[in-house]
């Protein structure tokens, strides 16, 4: 049984499409004192950038596109990801829109904490239960479709 009670460390994931890396670098940046402090991972190329910017120590998956979506999304069914930090581009077509999708589905299904935009981020970074542990309410979706259909 997987264990959903997000720490005092966190374990956050950081994603941003090409158009916005430099937000999410100048995000994590400007706030590595409090990032530093916890587990962090990225998609391919975004957690190489912010590695290089910023000297924060990101565990890197494949690119986006590559299958690195999938990665982030198997991280969290795994319990391994708390938080996702997802600067996504709403004006751009993506070649892995359908992963896209997918990553964020799975983000609900499993109650993980989503900031898609700075102040969002910002507000996250600064919430009271930021620094608590807290118990995720993971619905068993799965006893539940049973329960329905029987």
């Amino acid at each position: 049984m997987t264990d959903y009670t997000m720490g005092k460390i966190k374990k956050i994931a950081l994603i941003a499409h090409d158009n916005r890396k430099e937000a999410l670098i100048s995000w994590a940046y400007d706030n590595k004192e409090e990032l530093k402090k916890h587990r962090l991972c990225g998609t391919g190329t975004t957690a190489k950038l912010i590695n290089e910017k910023t000297g924060l120590k990101v565990e890197g998956f494949k690119s986006g596109p590559m299958g690195g979506d999938q990665q982030i999304g198997a991280a969290i069914v795994n319990g391994d990801i708390d938080i996702m930090v997802f600067f996504w581009d709403p004006l751009t077509s993506q070649p892995h829109d359908p992963d896209v999708k997918a990553l964020l589905r799975i983000a609900v299904l499993y109650d993980v904490v989503v900031a898609m935009s700075k102040s969002t981020a910002d507000f996250l970074l600064n919430s009271i239960k930021f620094k608590e542990i807290y118990d995720r309410n993971v619905i068993d979706y799965y006893n539940r479709i049973r329960k329905d259909n029987f």
